[in-house]
């Protein structure tokens, strides 16, 4: 039988997307690009956005009407708040989380031989045998970058996330395996790893004294890396600002593996709205830690998460964000409109902000981060830079590159086999969200 998967939203999502394809793989299932000639369909939801989930139905509602002239199964995983699982039971053949991923195969087979309701798992929040998931081996869907999963759910309930309730509770991976799996990668010439987590500096807090600090696992890695013949960069992604401490910068900053480049999401630039989304910091925190980056790590680019239009936010509130924005000159923020999620604390509150309010101040910080890259990127001009290519530019005759602090930076080229290889590059160009170089 063919089988085609979607994955939708985050880097967690397409790196357990990964996992699925190996077990259907194994299973004896057959790839195919083509959702018209499946007989199995799957699809990796995110309930974080509505947009994501809104994409879900359009597709499912489309699947069923298939089913009256085709045989077809389908199923779904991946972020799924509660509301949005208690209508999905009613849609798809089968749902599951992700921990029991090793059983899909033998719920695809029950399927029309026993009844529905054992194919369709609720939400477990304490995430038991998610080890069991963790020893898939992934079918990497490229063959220089990778997504190495280190920790699953988090503890920390924001008042306007949806993970808590579709991840669970934190459970650290064994590090281990997480180690032997960088290892692995770095044997077969991979060129950039990203240790994923929802909470990802919060790594062993859930096994004190039984496992490494997340400190302690970056130096692991970084050790690996110093013993290494091969070339190669480590990252990471999401870290919250409670959670994080010097250690870890200075761990970065030890080791050439570990790449210079650091998110740390902010949210808002405002303490009233830091409190009202339970973030469980304050700027003063948030400022201290972008200084010891700064001070450690001078070469460090730095990636950030917003919100804008959060519930009650006033004119003031934002401002503060906007002057945070300034102050901390980030190299790219991923800013997003306040959407409520169904199961989310701030869902129970008024959405009072304008949806053109939204787009008003979205642009205000669009503007502000542009006005910041262009002039970070205008100092690279004339600097030879280390850059690891990643496929062919929307400029035609051009490849793009990502420095090592994922900078993007094109060049002309016309030899794809530079693809998933470094080079050097001297910076002759600068726009606002990019950079343009030539071989040296």
């Amino acid at each position: 039988m063919k089988y085609h998967l979607i994955t939708l939203g985050c880097q967690m999502n397409l790196s357990d997307g990964e996992r699925v394809i190996s077990v259907l793989n194994d299973a004896g299932y057959t790839w195919t690009d083509n959702e018209e000639e499946a007989g199995l369909i799957g699809i990796l939801a995110c309930s974080v956005r509505q947009k994501a989930i809104d994409k879900v139905y359009s597709r499912i509602h489309k699947w069923n009407k298939w089913k009256n002239h085709k045989n077809l199964v389908t199923f779904i995983s991946g972020c799924i708040l509660p509301d949005d699982h208690t209508k999905f039971l009613k849609l798809f053949d089968i749902t599951f989380q992700m921990k029991d991923l090793p059983k899909l195969p033998e719920m695809i087979g029950q399927y029309g031989v026993t009844t529905s309701v054992h194919l369709k798992t609720g939400i477990d929040p304490y995430n038991e045998n998610i080890e069991e998931f963790w020893h898939v081996q992934p079918s990497y869907q490229s063959n220089f970058e990778a997504f190495i999963p280190i920790q699953n759910g988090c503890d920390k309930f924001c008042t306007f996330c949806a993970v808590p309730y579709t991840r669970g509770r934190e459970v650290s991976r064994p590090s281990k395996e997480i180690v032997a799996e960088v290892a692995l990668l770095a044997a077969q010439g991979y060129k950039s790893i990203t240790l994923l987590g929802q909470n990802v500096n919060s790594y062993g807090l859930d096994k004190k004294g039984e496992e490494l600090t997340f400190a302690q696992l970056l130096a692991e890695i970084g050790e690996l890396g110093e013993k290494s013949e091969k070339k190669f960069w480590v990252y990471f992604t999401s870290p919250h600002p409670r959670d994080m401490n010097e250690d870890v910068i200075e761990v970065i900053a030890k080791y050439k593996v570990l790449g210079k480049q650091i998110h740390l999401p902010m949210q808002s630039g405002d303490d009233k709205v830091l409190m009202h989304m339970n973030r469980k910091h304050n700027m003063e925190r948030y400022r201290g830690l972008i200084q010891s980056i700064r001070r450690i790590i001078p070469e460090a680019t730095i990636f950030t998460d917003i919100i804008v239009g959060f519930t009650g936010e006033t004119e003031e509130q934002f401002e503060n964000t906007r002057l945070a924005m300034e102050e901390f000159k980030f190299n790219m923020s991923y800013t997003a409109m306040y959407s409520p999620r169904p199961g989310a604390t701030s869902h129970r509150w008024i959405d009072d902000i304008p949806h053109d309010e939204k787009k008003r101040r979205l642009h205000i910080l669009t503007n502000e981060l542009r006005k910041h890259n262009i002039q970070f990127n205008k100092s690279m001009v004339g600097k030879t830079v280390r850059a690891l290519v990643r496929g062919e530019d929307r400029k035609e005759g051009f490849l793009s590159a990502l420095t090592e602090g994922k900078l993007i930076v094109r060049f002309a080229a016309d030899d794809k086999n530079l693809v998933g290889n470094f080079v050097n590059l001297k910076i002759t160009g600068a726009t606002d969200f990019s950079m343009e170089g030539e071989r040296v």
